[in-house]
């Protein structure tokens, strides 16, 4: 099995650390990714790390991805409780999906607890910050070596 894996991040989240760091913190996009490459370089994963505010190009990945991944970590932001059409891509792509949500959404709003990514995710991870991508990172890794095993 493939060890790349796809970090997808939703709508607004390029606004991570300015945008209601009392919700989401102060670390930004880019130390996300710094920390999550850092991590693949220790898990062996060949890191691909996108972010779009645009729905298509989250669905283009998903798509790419069903050639090339072992897994696909995602941040759907706020498409978690609108996008079928990302949940009809996710549902095309066969390897692991780890949902992804720095805040507890089950502490949020009524409409945030409601998830249509998480009808085909394997794992969700919420209110862990932004150390979440990293715990789902960890997954991904086990679950394509226990693949290959």
């Amino acid at each position: 099995m493939s060890r790349t894996v796809f970090v997808l991040n939703g709508p607004n989240l390029n606004l991570l650390g300015l945008r209601q760091p009392h919700i989401y913190g102060h670390e930004t996009l880019d130390d996300v990714e710094r920390d999550c490459r850092a991590l693949a370089v220790e898990l062996r994963l060949d890191l691909r790390f996108h972010q779009s505010n645009r729905e298509y190009e989250i669905i283009d990945w998903v798509h790419e991805a069903r050639t090339v991944a072992g897994g696909i970590v995602i941040n759907p932001a706020a498409f978690t409780h609108t996008s079928v059409a990302v949940l009809d891509a996710l549902n095309a792509f066969e390897p692991p999906v780890i949902e992804v949500h720095i805040s507890n959404v089950h502490k949020r709003e009524a409409f945030r607890h409601h998830s249509y990514v998480s009808l085909r995710a394997d794992g969700v991870i919420a209110g862990f910050g932004t150390q979440g991508y990293l715990l789902a990172l960890r997954r991904i890794a086990r679950l394509i070596d226990e693949a290959a095993a």
